[in-house]
């Protein structure tokens, strides 16, 4: 099992390092700047985001997982909004993520007032990007798939510093529940049904957003998974076109989901989601994760794996320890 853990947090720093260079510009300025991304790159001075990153480093989305983790582990994994909040703020301070633009909308308001010691309900009620999604994946692998209402509560309770509306609870809870799939039976079809299965009562935990339908969008993008099973590059434009690649959590969640699902392979997925275009980094940390729980770290490409080694310098090892040590004994 911890080799499935493993594969989730290579996964989801692969993905993300991967996506950084082109994170948030359109399909069109990434395919003229870049034509194609076939390896880690440097961030481009052009993006007001990635250009203070260097090749294999990933973003705010791995390093709020990991932030999240150390809460989790300093609190016997019993989620603690403060623990979580101060955790990230500590984070933020250390990054100057404030001033450099790396926080998503949500949560540099969210964490904002909490420093300020006043209620971000209201905006985090209001929220509908997907910055509970990003940092969610290796809440997956403490679960086993049908522990279904657990797992999403545990989700809400962990989202609940910075996102608290259904749309963000069930895009995180998808994410969270297709890692679980994936680390247990390492199966598509399974891991997206397993996803969908969740986001009914998801959506019953967090305050009611004109969103569009999670779960309709979802399965239209495995629709077009299959249908350009042998065209990758139409299969993109299809999720960009029409499922949307913003940093909303009705575009990104399904199009992360419907690559995970088309390429089930970490390297792959990565590849796919950099060259997607919109928001590549946070879209390839969810997808990668997902494919990295299903093969484990053993299919990983070593390459990829040291770089993220390398130019990060972080231990992902301890965290896949002390989560393996936690795997089915929460709640």
């Amino acid at each position: 099992m911890r080799e499935k853990i493993l594969g989730v947090l290579y996964g989801m720093a692969i993905g993300d390092a991967m996506g950084m260079p082109p994170e948030l510009w359109s399909r069109k300025r990434m395919l003229e700047h870049y034509g194609e991304i076939d390896d880690f790159l440097d961030g481009c001075p052009e993006n007001i985001i990635s250009y203070q990153y260097k090749a294999g480093q990933f973003t705010d989305d791995t390093s709020q997982a990991l932030t999240i983790l150390d809460s989790l582990s300093e609190t016997d994994f019993v989620p603690s909004a403060r623990s979580i909040a101060e955790h990230i703020l500590k984070w933020a301070e250390d990054e100057n993520a404030f001033e450099n633009n790396i926080l998503g909308p949500t949560s540099k308001v969210t964490l904002q007032l909490f420093k300020e010691g006043k209620d971000a309900r209201r905006f985090s009620d209001e929220a509908v990007s997907n910055g509970a999604a990003m940092r969610i994946a290796p809440v997956g692998t403490l679960f086993e798939p049908e522990e279904r209402e657990r797992l999403c509560d545990y989700v809400a309770e962990v989202s609940q510093v910075t996102h608290t509306s259904d749309v963000t609870i069930a895009g995180a809870a998808m994410i969270a529940m297709a890692v679980a799939s994936a680390v247990k039976y390492g199966d598509r079809e399974r891991m997206i049904e397993d996803a969908l299965s969740v986001t009914e009562y998801a959506m019953t935990l967090g305050a009611s957003t004109p969103s569009p339908s999670l779960s309709a969008r979802t399965r239209l993008a495995v629709r077009y998974a299959k249908e350009y099973q042998e065209d990758s590059r139409m299969f993109l434009e299809h999720i960009y076109d029409i499922i949307g690649a913003g940093v909303n959590t009705s575009e990104s969640v399904p199009a992360a989901l419907a690559i995970a699902y088309y390429s089930f392979d970490v390297k792959t997925c990565a590849l796919l989601c950099a060259n997607l275009g919109g928001d590549t980094d946070t879209i390839g940390a969810m997808a990668a994760a997902i494919c990295g729980g299903a093969t484990g770290i053993g299919r990983i490409p070593d390459s990829y794996v040291d770089k993220i080694r390398q130019a990060n310098g972080v231990n992902l090892e301890k965290y896949a320890d002390a989560l393996a040590e936690k795997r089915g004994k929460i709640g």
